[in-house]
């Protein structure tokens, strides 16, 4: 069962981007932990920030690979904190789903006590297996957050197991006996998701998502507490909302994050920004 439930991470120290190729320079930053050994993670920042995002990103790959997913925040107004899981990148360490929990929380714990982030500006991005953990990790903690946006989480792991098996012929028969006898369900979504404490959260599925079955995304968002929103995209695949795919998409995450923070000015900034990007794309 342990071996099996290894399979939900793939964890790689490899470098996929490099943050200047974006026009980013990141701040290196260490992020302790409960276990004494500290996560490797990135701090962009914005000019005279509306907030802090703190990104949980999904199981594959290290925060190279990943920070695509919010480069293009700290031009909107908005800090972003991206950190590695232990076995990810530069963080050491081996995962398990206990641990990723706990990795979750210290980033989200870095950045609610860092010297130069307002606590009361704080918000949460996590993406696929990044958004269950997180949802575990705040009900656990029950961190004071702005906002918090899950994208594309599963709600249990057997269940997920199970969607995914039911795509591979040769094991569609015998997926409900993987999923019930070599999966384990501990820490699920699902049984910690009542417990969130009472933030704005935004939940986000695609109708063609291979990966996640949508309804579980769905049976997340039902099981939470108010205050709570669902978007439903219909044709995405998987966490595609901020890739600039999906029109508006980013638009609308964005809006979000604004509209957890009062006065905030980003909207303007960030359109200021593209409308400067397209008349130097026209001249």
């Amino acid at each position: 069962m342990a071996w099996a439930d290894g399979a939900f991470f793939r964890a790689t120290s490899k470098v996929y981007d490099d943050p200047a190729d974006y026009g980013l320079t990141p701040e290196d930053v260490l992020i302790p932990t409960t276990g004494g050994k500290a996560l490797h993670g990135w701090l962009f920042r914005a000019d005279d920030p509306v907030g802090t995002i703190v990104h949980c990103h999904g199981n594959a790959g290290n925060i190279t690979a990943h920070f695509r997913f919010i480069h293009w925040f700290p031009a909107c107004g908005w800090n972003v904190l991206c950190f590695d899981y232990r076995g990810y990148g530069r963080s050491v360490g081996k995962i398990d789903r206990a641990g990723m929990i706990d990795d979750a929380a210290a980033g989200i714990e870095y950045a609610l006590n860092h010297p130069d982030i307002d606590r009361l500006r704080v918000c949460v991005f996590g993406q696929s297996i990044g958004a269950s953990t997180s949802i575990v990790a705040i009900a656990r903690e029950q961190f004071p957050l702005a906002g918090a946006v899950f994208d594309g989480p599963f709600s249990s792991y057997q269940r997920e197991a199970r969607f995914v098996t039911r795509k591979v012929w040769y094991l569609r028969t015998v997926s409900g006996l993987i999923s019930r006898y070599l999966i384990s369900d501990d820490h699920s979504a699902i049984d910690s998701v009542a417990d969130l404490p009472y933030v704005p959260k935004l939940f986000i599925c695609g109708t063609d998502d291979h990966i996640v079955e949508p309804q579980q995304t769905i049976d997340l968002y039902e099981a939470a507490p108010d205050p709570k929103d669902l978007w439903v995209i219909q044709g995405s695949r998987h966490t595609e909302a901020v890739t600039g795919e999906i029109p508006g998409g980013r638009e609308r995450v964005l809006e979000f994050f604004n509209r957890c923070v009062p006065d905030s000015t980003a909207t303007t900034r960030c359109e200021q920004d593209r409308d400067a990007a397209a008349v130097r794309g026209r001249q």
